[in-house]
C-alpha cells in the first residue's frame, strides 16, 4: 500500500483499479528472485552481488592448489581405500574422474566457476543427499504418512523382519542410526565400514544397537533405504527425481543414476533397478557440476523454483534438523554443528558430501551455494573460510 500511495502521487490514472495493479505487478518485479534457464546461468561478478573479489579468487586459487590425492582412475581409487573390508569389490559402474571444478552462486547468480563444470563424474555419498530428496518427496505425496512409521508397515517382504529391523522407522534410515542388520543384494550390514578393532566374528555377531541411538555411516542400510524407497514409489527412483526435481530445476540430461549389476528387482511384473546411495562399490549418481549447482540453489531457495514449490518449505526444514546420535548430520545432508563443524563459518550452513572431496554447501540466509568437485577432503572447511571471508570483507 505504500507503494500504490507513492505512484498515485505522480501518476493520474481515470480507473485507480490500473494504478493498483501497476503497483502490485512493480513490487512483484523488484522482490524477484533471479533463477537461471535451462540453457543459460546469468554472471555476475563478485562486487556486483556484494562478495569480495580478492576472497573468491583465493577461495578458486586454494581449491585448484588442493587435489584431491586419491588416484584420478576411481576403479583403484575405491578399492584402495575401502581395502580392509572383508570381500569387498567393485559391483556396478565407475569412471575416471577429472580435475577440481566448482561453482560459486550467490543470489542465483554464478560469480565464480572452475574446472570443467560441464563433465560427468562420479559424486558417490551427495548421492545420499539426492536420495533423501525422493524420500522428502514420498512424504510430501503422502505415499509415507510420517517418518516416525516403522518402514516395515509399508515394505512386508522380509526386510524388515524380527524383532530388531522391523522398530526400524523411516527417520532411522534417513539419520543413519538404524542399524540394521542383514544382508542386500549378497552385501552384509557388518562387512560395510566395520569398525577398526575386532575380527570377522566379533563383526558378524556384534551386540545390535537400539534403533535411534548410535549413528554409523553404513551404504548397505543406506541402499536399504533406497530399496524400501523403491517399494513405496513403485517406480525407479531416477524417473522420479528426474521427473519431479531435475527436469523443473533445468538439469542437463547427461546426468545418471545407477545400482550395482544385480540389483534388478521386479515390481508389479516390471524389472527396475534399485539404485545405490553412493559408489562404495560403483554406482550411484554420476553428474556434472552445473546440475549439483541447480540442485543446491532450489534447496537454498527452501525447495522453490520460479513459481514452483517442487519440494516441500517442510521438508527442507527438516533434513537441517540434527539427530540426537549425531549433532553433524541431518536426513542425509551433514550439518555445520557438531563434531564435524567448519569453524570460521556460520552454524546454520548445510552440505552434502561425497568421497574423493565432492560438495554441495547450502546456505539460505545469504543464498549462497558452494559446489566443489574433487578437493582434498580435509581442506574442506578453509575452502569455505576463504569464500565466507568474501562474504564478510563487504559488510
Amino acid at each position: 500500500m505504500l507503494l500504490f500511495s507513492s505512484i498515485s502521487k505522480y501518476f493520474t490514472f481515470t480507473d485507480m483499479r490500473h494504478a493498483f495493479l501497476f503497483a502490485l505487478l512493480l513490487s512483484t518485479t523488484l522482490s524477484a528472485q533471479y533463477y537461471p534457464t535451462p540453457t543459460a546461468w546469468a554472471n555476475k561478478t563478485p562486487a556486483e552481488t556484494g562478495l569480495d573479489p580478492a576472497a573468491i579468487d583465493s577461495a578458486i586459487v586454494f581449491a585448484l592448489a588442493n587435489e584431491y590425492s586419491g588416484a584420478r582412475d576411481l576403479r583403484l581409487a575405491i578399492l584402495q581405500s575401502f581395502s580392509r573390508e572383508p570381500d569387498h569389490a567393485l559391483q556396478g559402474p565407475t569412471k575416471e574422474r577429472g580435475g577440481p571444478a566448482g561453482m560459486i552462486i550467490k543470489d542465483g547468480y554464478v560469480v565464480a566457476q572452475w574446472g570443467d563444470t560441464e563433465r560427468v563424474d562420479m559424486t558417490f555419498s551427495v548421492t545420499k543427499s539426492y536420495l533423501s530428496t525422493t524420500a522428502g518427496l514420498a512424504l510430501d505425496d503422502g505415499l509415507i504418512r510420517s517418518v516416525k512409521d516403522t518402514v516395515a508397515d509399508y515394505v512386508w517382504d522380509g526386510t524388515f523382519n524380527g524383532d530388531h529391523n522391523g522398530k526400524i522407522t523411516w527417520e532411522h534410515l534417513l539419520h543413519q542410526t538404524s542399524d540394521w542388520s542383514g544382508a542386500l543384494f549378497g552385501l552384509y550390514d557388518w562387512a560395510d565400514r566395520p569398525d577398526r578393532d575386532g575380527n570377522l566374528d566379533e563383526w558378524r555377531y556384534r551386540k545390535l544397537q537400539e534403533p535411534g541411538s548410535q549413528f554409523k555411516y553404513n551404504d548397505v542400510r543406506v541402499n536399504v533405504l533406497a530399496y524400501s524407497l523403491l517399494q513405496v514409489w513403485r517406480r525407479p527412483l531416477p524417473v522420479v527425481i528426474k521427473e519431479r526435481i531435475m527436469d523443473p530445476i533445468g538439469a542437463s540430461t547427461t546426468w545418471r543414476w545407477y545400482g550395482y549389476d544385480n540389483t534388478w528387482v521386479n515390481v508389479d511384473g516390471l524389472k527396475m533397478q534399485s539404485v545405490s546411495g553412493g559408489g562404495h562399490h560403483g554406482g550411484g549418481l554420476f553428474v556434472n557440476t552445473t546440475d549439483h549447482a541447480r540442485l543446491g540453489l532450489l534447496f537454498a531457495r527452501k525447495g522453490k523454483w520460479g513459481d514452483r514449490q517442487l519440494i516441500s518449505r517442510r521438508w527442507t526444514d527438516m533434513i537441517q534438523t540434527p539427530t540426537p546420535a549425531n549433532a553433524s548430520y541431518g536426513y542425509m545432508w551433514w550439518l555445520n554443528q557438531g563434531p564435524r563443524q567448519w569453524e570460521g563459518v556460520p552454524d546454520h550452513l548445510y552440505y552434502a558430501a561425497g568421497f574423493g572431496g565432492n560438495f554441495i554447501v547450502v546456505d539460505e540466509q545469504e543464498d549462497l551455494v558452494i559446489v566443489t568437485r574433487w578437493l582434498e577432503p580435509r581442506e574442506i572447511g578453509e575452502m569455505v573460510r576463504k569464500v565466507y571471508a568474501g562474504v564478510k570483507a563487504n559488510r
